[in-house]
């Protein structure tokens, strides 16, 4: 094994044409790592990248030993097309399998969750959140109200928060803590559900 280790990829795929598997063995430890970033890297999902890089090797495996491997530049270059290819095969199967025809009995294109951003229950809801979030924020006193507007409506870090409000910072994060405490109250006395 470690005498294939010095040996080059044409010699591997040769050795591996002839039957010797563990010049096999050697090709895929020099580029799994590789072959395998790239496969995730497009397809942002390991179960997917897992399946593909397994199909790549299959093939290539199908390919060497039916002799109909020809060497066309580096042999890394070649099993990146086949991962390129079994990837382009892949999202166009994604995209046939989630087609949805409107002429199908029952299917309401305008109001699927899974066609659009939000559905029209989903903007409902979302906006009746909103209300409540700002019935909420309306009840807090003044002092924790103005800490929370500063912090998640307009983006600003506690120090420039106690700057703004000429308070320490330690000040500032305890009306921070005051004001999400007092909306989780307010919330459960109203019975008001802050989440979809």
């Amino acid at each position: 094994m470690e005498q294939l280790t010095k040996l080059t990829d044409r010699d591997l795929v040769a050795a591996y044409a002839n039957n010797n598997n563990e010049a096999f063995d050697v090709l895929l430890q020099r580029h799994q790592q590789k072959v395998y970033s790239y496969i995730l890297h497009i397809v942002k999902n390991k179960d997917v990248a897992d399946d593909i890089f397994q199909e790549t090797f299959v093939k290539a495996i199908m390919t060497i030993k039916q002799g109909r491997y020809m060497e066309h530049g580096k042999f890394s270059g070649w099993l990146t097309r086949i991962a390129h290819n079994l990837i382009i095969d892949y999202f166009r199967q994604e995209k046939i399998e989630n087609a949805v025809s409107a002429d199908e009995e029952g299917t309401d294109i305008l109001n699927r969750r899974d066609l659009c951003e939000g559905n029209i229950e989903d903007i409902l809801v979302s906006t009746q959140i909103d209300e409540d979030l700002r019935r909420i924020v309306m009840a807090l006193p003044d002092a924790q109200r103005e800490v929370l507007v500063m912090r998640f409506y307009r983006n600003m870090s506690f120090k420039e928060i106690a700057e703004a409000t000429s308070v320490s910072i330690n000040t500032a994060l305890g009306r921070m803590r005051y004001a999400i405490m007092n909306m989780r109250r307010i919330a459960a006395d109203n019975k008001i559900a802050l989440a979809i």
